[in-house]
């Protein structure tokens, strides 16, 4: 991942466009998580010490769908990121054509403005070369510092890429440096948790950890189609018939790697006022009952797996974390890699938001903003707006 970054290029009066991740939840026109606006301040503080002419940002916001649907506004990110950047930031009503334009053009010196949601535009999503061109008017340099969008070729995170000088931003540049090395050279024990729903999410990013991990813990949904892989009853609990074929596979050739929970929660309904028992794995789920999360038990035997551990990548979660009865297995999975001397690595989505509920986002060594675009990395592929990146010599 030798890529040039913002270090690596003169910014000193030039037009800098750059493209951020402010895919933020709003509601009734005010932010209500500002973790994404926040992961960029560094970098855009660091291009702004550069006294560059101006900064133009750019980012979607939800699927609009190719069409102008103000409930998908960027506008309501404004105060946010004026307030932690310290600075005036300035709107514009489109992110190209004219309005974009005449935005730019009335910037002070080291300005910054919003452009509006670039998926405003159904080229934007099929990387449009001319949208692309249309974004590529507003500046001299592309930093791209969306590692959350980076999996995705779409004009403003590989088009625009092709037609400036593209580095990337030291938000980008962190989460490569966690991710790419927790693939490539992990310090070991290296040990991969996964969880979520489903196997068939993750089959390629499990295989890949297979080959590079010591241990791989797996609790969540996905455990349930690997639980009745090898012929355990699993009642009503969430599994994946069109899976087990691979389960079984992946099963058969991890050896002692692959480790799974020998007892969890189990409930008589999907409810969190459901009543629960705990049951150990190999005697079968109940007629009429599911599994919702792991019990205390498992989570001890994670954490011996765990004790040793130099370097953990987590991705997904334990059990249901949205109802607090079965988010127990999650949030004490998440104390355990807070009291780590490990090199602790949360790979976004939903074991982010747990970590982030737990309030110990602050004891681990990295937290991606990035779900898709971290999965995608740790099954080995290669990310489009990454690539798109100038090298280094």
């Amino acid at each position: 991942m030798n890529k040039k970054t913002i270090r690596d290029i003169d910014l000193a009066g030039k037009r800098v466009l750059i493209r951020v991740d402010f895919n933020v939840p709003v509601k009734d026109g005010v932010v209500t998580d500002d973790t994404r606006v926040r992961a960029a301040i560094p970098t855009l503080k660091a291009i702004l010490d550069e006294k560059p002419k101006y900064i133009a940002l750019m980012s979607h916001l939800g699927r609009p769908k190719g069409e102008v649907n103000p409930a998908y506004s960027l506008k309501p990110v404004v105060p946010v990121l004026a307030g932690l950047l310290g600075v005036d930031v300035a709107f514009a009503d489109d992110c190209v054509g004219e309005t974009a334009k005449t935005a730019a053009a009335a910037l002070p010196a080291g300005g910054v403005l919003l452009l509006e949601n670039t998926r405003f535009y159904k080229g934007e999503t099929k990387n449009d070369p001319e949208l692309a061109a249309q974004l590529a008017e507003l500046g001299d340099v592309y930093v791209n510092d969306a590692f959350g969008s980076a999996h995705r070729a779409h004009s403003s995170t590989e088009g625009v890429a092709q037609i400036l000088p593209a580095v990337g931003g030291l938000l980008m540049e962190k989460e490569l440096d966690y991710l790419a090395n927790a693939v490539e050279s992990p310090e070991r024990p290296f040990v991969a948790i996964l969880g979520g729903a489903k196997v068939s999410d993750k089959i390629a990013v499990i295989e890949s950890l297979l080959d590079k991990c010591d241990k791989l813990l797996i609790g969540g949904g996905m455990a349930n189609t690997f639980f009745l892989a090898q012929g355990i009853a699993m009642a009503d609990s969430l599994v994946e018939p069109d899976a087990l074929d691979t389960a079984q596979d992946l099963l058969s050739k991890s050896g002692d790697k692959l480790v799974l929970p020998a007892e969890v929660v189990i409930a008589d309904a999907f409810d969190n006022d459901a009543n629960t028992q705990v049951i150990k794995v190999a005697d079968g789920v109940p007629a009429g009952w599911r599994i919702l999360d792991i019990s205390a038990g498992a989570v001890e035997a994670f954490r011996e797996v765990l004790k040793d551990a130099r370097t953990v990548v987590w991705n997904g979660p334990m059990g249901v974390f949205e109802m607090p009865n079965f988010a127990k297995g999650t949030f004490q999975v998440a104390e355990i890699l807070a009291e780590s001397s490990a090199t602790t690595i949360i790979g976004g989505g939903d074991s982010a938001a747990a970590v982030a509920q737990t309030g110990l986002a602050d004891k681990m060594s990295h937290i991606s903003t990035g779900g898709g675009a971290s999965l995608e990395l740790l099954e080995g592929k290669q990310l489009p707006g990454v690539v798109a990146l100038a090298d280094r010599e």
